[in-house]
């Protein structure tokens, strides 16, 4: 008797200390994301990560958004999944963005997405009205593309941004380019 006693106890000792160390185990959000062919982006970052980081800022806004951009860029660095970059005022997708699509829809085929929420953005020049719905198209016109590719479409979200959150906050050609985009968010 004295035997199942003791290990009972010691059967409930080691089943809490498995629940302790599972339960404990840090979940992280990956967003994924790409400002164009060859650059990509994963950020893993738990919300105590993420307020550190805030608290972590300078007082002056101009070094803080630098900051913000320069993290941004260094996190889009290492991403499996690409963004796709757009023509002024079009939504058609690029010979060039068919390619990344093609190798973004084979990423989430082989990987368990459960959730991909693709952003349309826009340059600044244009009304934020008509803005948005650019970024509205080109957000649809992407998910179609992937749906065409064998992604399901139950898995996907679109949203548009318009020109609201810049890539590149510059006013010039090149930065335009930049945030011509549909980014990907996706969440394992």
């Amino acid at each position: 008797m004295k035997i199942y006693i003791n290990l009972r106890g010691i059967f409930v000792v080691l089943i809490l200390g498995i629940l302790i160390f599972t339960g404990c185990a840090e979940k992280k959000a990956v967003v994924t994301s790409d400002a164009g062919p060859g650059q990509e982006m994963a950020s893993t970052a738990t919300t105590d990560q993420q307020s550190a980081m805030a608290s972590e800022e300078t007082p002056t806004q101009d070094t803080s958004t630098e900051k913000s951009v320069d993290l941004e860029k260094m996190a889009r660095m290492r991403s499996p999944v690409s963004d796709i970059n757009f023509d002024f005022d079009s939504s058609s997708i690029r010979p060039d963005a068919r390619e990344i699509l093609r190798t973004n829809a084979n990423y989430f085929m082989r990987h368990r997405i459960s959730s991909i929420i693709i952003e349309g953005h826009c340059d600044e020049r244009g009304t934020a009205e008509y803005n948005m719905a650019l970024g509205e198209r080109r957000a649809q016109e992407t998910k179609k593309y992937l749906i065409n590719l064998g992604i399901k479409e139950s898995i996907m979200r679109t949203v548009s941004f318009g020109e609201e959150n810049p890539f590149d906050p510059a006013s010039n050609e090149e930065a335009w380019a930049k945030n011509r985009r549909s980014h990907f968010a996706v969440n394992p």
